[in-house]
């Protein structure tokens, strides 16, 4: 299983003070339940935060982090962009989507929850998203989500 972390929830994973369903995506991630894709400029709006960059240098060599080259995102991005499809500001994420395989996304971003949703953009299979907006307990739902096997496709 792989996951996309979104900048905007960066904090609640691997900042002091996480909520529930942030600590267990975080512990969730270190177990090696899944594995973290990073890329391009996801990647730099993660190492902005000190402590994901501590945690993603120790995660390289045990696995728990895949990273994606910045061309291919980018070649991905302008495909993107050029079709037109997308509501979010966030092509970035969606081309790190479809390069990777990744079909988890924890993001609290009402716009790319559209986008990763939209059969259009992420399918096979469908995009999921794994949310603190509506709070930060874990849910069912969560648990759910961190139980599947089935959200990636990672070469």
């Amino acid at each position: 299983m792989c996951a996309i972390l979104d900048a905007d929830v960066a904090h609640q994973v691997f900042g002091k003070r996480r909520p529930p369903a942030g600590e267990a995506f975080f512990a969730w991630i270190n177990s090696g339940g899944i594995r973290l894709v990073a890329g391009g400029k996801l990647l730099e709006e993660l190492d902005n935060d000190s402590r994901f960059r501590i945690w993603r240098q120790q995660a390289v060599q045990a696995g728990r982090i895949l990273i994606f080259s910045v061309h291919e995102i980018e070649a991905r991005m302008a495909e993107l962009q050029d079709a037109g499809a997308c509501q979010s500001n966030d092509l970035h994420v969606l081309a790190l989507a479809q390069v990777s395989g990744a079909r988890l996304l924890y993001s609290n971003d009402l716009s790319l929850h559209q986008d990763f949703g939209n059969r259009d953009l992420i399918s096979r299979p469908r995009g999921k998203i794994y949310s603190t907006h509506a709070g930060g307990q874990i849910q069912d739902s969560h648990r759910r989500l961190l139980r599947r096997n089935d959200l990636c496709r990672v070469r």
